[in-house]
C-alpha cells in the first residue's frame, strides 16, 4: 500500500522532476514546448523575493505534482486572497489524492494567513481536473478575458 501524499514548498534538488512536470503541465495546455519559459518560473519559485512560490506533492519518495500560487490583493472586498496560477499532477497518478492534498495544503495555508479565498482558473473541458474541484471548491460565475498590451 502507498503512503499518503505529503506536501511541501519547493527545494532546489526538485528542479529536475519540477521542470519535466511543469512542461508536462504546458504541454496540456498546447502551450509552445519553451525551456527559456520553464527555466524562468523556476527561478522566479527560488527568489525569496519573488511572489510566485510553489508547492509539490510527494508520494512514496517521489516527487507526482506541482502548485504554483501567488498571493492576491482584492479590493472589492478589502482583503488578500491566494491565486493558484499552476496545478499539475503526473497522469501516472492521478486518482490518487495528490491533487486534493495540494488543494487542501493551500486551503490551510490561506487560512493560517487570514486569506480571503484559495481561488483559481481552469480550462472548462479539463473534465478530470473538474470533478477534484467540483469536490472541493465553488465554481464562480466570473468569465476570464485577457487583453493584449499595446506597445
Amino acid at each position: 500500500m502507498s503512503a499518503p501524499t505529503s506536501v511541501r514548498p519547493v527545494e532546489p534538488a526538485d528542479e529536475g522532476v519540477w521542470k519535466t512536470l511543469y512542461a508536462a503541465y504546458r504541454a496540456f495546455y498546447e502551450l509552445d514546448p519553451d525551456a527559456d519559459v520553464v527555466d524562468r518560473v523556476w527561478t522566479w519559485l527560488l527568489d525569496d523575493d519573488n511572489e510566485v512560490q510553489g508547492l509539490v506533492a510527494v508520494r512514496d519518495g517521489l516527487v507526482v505534482g506541482l502548485a504554483n500560487h501567488r498571493r492576491f490583493h482584492r479590493p472589492a472586498s478589502g482583503t488578500v486572497g491566494t491565486f493558484l496560477d499552476d496545478l499539475f499532477v503526473d497522469p501516472v497518478v492521478r486518482g490518487s489524492g495528490a491533487g486534493r492534498a495540494l488543494l487542501d495544503h493551500l486551503a490551510g495555508e490561506a487560512g493560517a494567513d487570514g486569506r480571503s479565498v484559495v481561488r483559481w482558473i481552469t480550462a472548462e473541458d479539463n473534465r478530470t481536473a473538474r470533478s477534484l474541484y467540483d469536490s472541493v471548491a465553488q465554481a464562480t460565475h466570473w468569465v476570464t478575458y485577457d487583453l493584449a498590451p499595446r506597445p
